[in-house]
């Protein structure tokens, strides 16, 4: 779901997904979760996860975000730390740091903070 090299990336479905936050929800506190998630309303605290993570297109979250894989495609306030790839898509928006293995920003994709790219 989260390969870069896949064209399945961009084919996430609802049906991917244990949990959804639905459009309706304002979240405030900590999510931590270990199956993949995604947020489609509004989350203000922190995320700590073991597993992937989709900030959803109109999603807004002011939240320092831990986890493995992140699709970002709304909006994003704060920094995030992936394990594998942080992938921002021209819809996305991170004003934050961002730390992971590999990061993908799509043209369009709005992106101000520092980037620091781990080792493989």
């Amino acid at each position: 779901m989260f390969d870069v090299k896949d064209s399945d990336f961009f084919a996430v479905e609802e049906e991917d997904f244990d949990t959804i936050l639905a459009p309706d929800i304002n979240f405030r506190g900590t999510i931590r979760f270990t199956k993949p998630f995604m947020i489609r309303g509004v989350v203000t605290g922190s995320i700590d996860a073991t597993s992937d993570l989709v900030v959803d297109n109109d999603a807004v979250v002011t939240a320092g975000i831990n986890a493995s894989r992140v699709l970002v495609r709304g909006k994003v306030e704060g920094d995030i730390t992936a394990k594998e790839i942080v992938f921002v898509t021209a819809s996305g928006s991170v004003n934050g740091d961002i730390v992971s293995k590999e990061v993908v920003l799509e043209p369009g994709a709005h992106f101000s903070g520092k980037c620091t790219m781990t080792g493989q």
